[in-house]
């Protein structure tokens, strides 16, 4: 397939897309399948409903006849043609206007912003095929994307697979920032991130030695990187966001307001290492039921606490591992996740298993309430305690580390998907024991977790607990540090340094939350 993107001539805010095939073997009719969902987010999002005209041609442009036979498929009779070429355009502008997510695509006179999985079909029988990306762009723009570059404008996949898994941003200015680790290229691209006097919103060498930092600790976890190169992909809004969305070998990271300042850096941090962390875990190491990805339909999972619950418990772990965070940084993070779980859903119906389900059924709104929990923050405190139980049963010795190292080697390197048991099985020979209690009330059950949690939190030297709301204060769930000095040394071996100063009892002070204690 050979797709080219432009503006379209007549209509604003919609892509043209022109997506031509050359047919093998004279068939008399062909299917051709536009995605249902998109990777990283598993729900059906319908992209064919932003689609406003559709034809066929063949390579003398004569028109095709054609029909849909299913909401996103078309049969096309090829009527001996050799080459067809689908003509249609595609609406970039989303219900609230001019507000991008990190999986949508825009346009405007100033930025092309695309996850081809929005946008580009594909033909039964050729998704496996070599795929090149033409963009209609000004002279001069640049392109940020982990596709090959054949040229200023043209980009090239080995399949359909790796051309939805690489979106892009073209603009005429885009900040890019590149640092080196172990042989391997990462490329930051900020577009939009320009204070009012006209410089860059975020210092590149701040960027550079802090992304080297955490970036070279998820190396050492894993002993090597999946790809040659990784890019961030970065647009910057000037009104209030935070979305990231895993890539093949990219990120989108989508943040605001741009003038934020030093929380906006916080920002980019926090998703950024979670993002990275996605390289190892799910885009290579995948619950089988992801192998290959059917766009046509659900695709469904249970290990989706595997995938995004380890990665969220990571994402900031290692911040604070690699000394990009200290201690109140990090602290401060753990507090948002709890006030997330126990103060939204604390008490819902569902497991974890059940609620990865059927992210399919209502995807990633709240629903109805105390019905589900979510994946990323249940996920994530399960994950906080599993690594914490290894760590106090083996003194250190083996974590959560191990397990994600040996499924790496097991299923990500060879790149062969895992399923439930697979990871229970390796967790538990980590731990050297059955980890049955765990299972039970952390991934199949729906007891609350405060009892557990504060088990293994004041082996570390801390503790949530509820306060009521007061004068000063919202109240709900708080993290305190207990005045223990070998908790606080359990603490520091975690944190994967020494204890250089005595923990103090008391809350985390207020001015401290900031407004990540509400969302992101």
């Amino acid at each position: 397939m050979h797709y080219r993107l432009s503006a379209d001539p007549e209509i604003p805010h919609y892509i043209a897309v022109e997506a031509h095939l050359v047919l093998n073997q004279n068939p008399s009719e062909i299917e051709l399948q536009l995605p249902a969902w998109r990777p990283g987010r598993y729900e059906l999002q319908q992209f064919a409903k932003n689609i406003q005209r559709f034809d066929i041609v063949d390579q003398n442009g004569q028109p095709l006849p054609f029909r849909k036979i299913t909401k996103d498929r078309w049969l096309v009779e090829t009527r001996g043609a050799t080459k067809l070429t689908a003509r249609y355009n595609y609406y970039s502008l989303l219900p609230t206007p001019n507000l991008l997510n990190a999986g949508s695509s825009f346009i405007s006179d100033t930025l092309l912003y695309v996850n081809p999985v929005n946008l580009c079909l594909y033909a039964q029988g050729y998704i496996n095929e070599p795929c090149a990306l033409e963009l209609a762009i000004p002279e001069g723009w640049m392109v940020a994307c982990g596709l090959e570059q054949v040229d200023a404008k043209t980009l090239q996949a080995s399949d359909f697979y790796e051309l939805v898994d690489c979106p892009l941003i073209a603009a005429p200015i885009i900040q890019h920032v590149q640092y080196q680790l172990e042989g391997i290229s990462f490329h930051v691209w900020i577009q939009g991130g320009r204070r009012t006097d006209g410089d860059p919103t975020f210092n590149a060498d701040r960027i550079v030695a802090d992304f080297s930092r955490f970036s070279e600790k998820q190396l050492a976890l894993y002993g090597e990187f999946p790809e040659r190169e990784y890019h961030f992909l970065t647009l910057v809004l000037p009104t209030p966001y935070y979305h990231g969305v895993e890539h093949r070998n990219s990120t989108v990271l989508v943040l605001g307001p741009n003038d934020e300042g030093e929380g906006l850096y916080q920002d980019l941090l926090g998703v950024s290492s979670h993002e990275l962390f996605h390289a190892w875990n799910i885009i290579r190491i995948r619950p089988i039921e992801l192998l290959p990805y059917d766009f046509t339909k659900e695709n469904y999972f249970q290990t989706c606490f595997v995938a995004e619950g380890v990665t969220t418990y990571y994402g900031d772990l290692m911040l604070r591992q690699s000394g990009v965070f200290d201690d109140e940084a990090y602290l401060k993070e753990l507090q948002v996740l709890f006030k997330r779980h126990f103060e939204n859903n604390g008490r819902a119906f569902q497991s974890l298993v059940e609620s990865s389900w059927d992210l399919w059924l209502d995807g990633y709104d709240k629903g109805v309430p105390d019905r589900k929990v979510s994946v990323y923050h249940k996920g994530a405190i399960s994950a906080l305690i599993l690594d914490l139980h290894i760590r106090k049963v083996t003194d250190h010795a083996r974590s959560l580390d191990d397990v994600m190292r040996i499924m790496w080697q097991r299923f990500g390197k060879p790149f062969i998907g895992y399923t439930l048991d697979d990871y229970r099985a390796v967790t538990e020979s980590v731990a050297g024991e059955s980890l049955d209690w765990y299972y039970d009330l952390c991934i199949f059950g729906n007891q609350p977790l405060e009892s557990k949690l504060n088990e293994y939190l004041h082996w570390v030297g801390l503790a949530i607990t509820y306060e009521e709301p007061g004068p000063d204060s919202v109240g709900g769930i708080r993290l305190l540090e207990l005045d223990d000095l070998a908790a606080g040394q359990q603490r520091a071996r975690w944190f994967g340094g020494l204890l250089t100063e005595l923990p103090h009892e008391g809350l985390i002070p207020k001015e401290k939350l900031g407004k990540n204690v509400v969302a992101k």
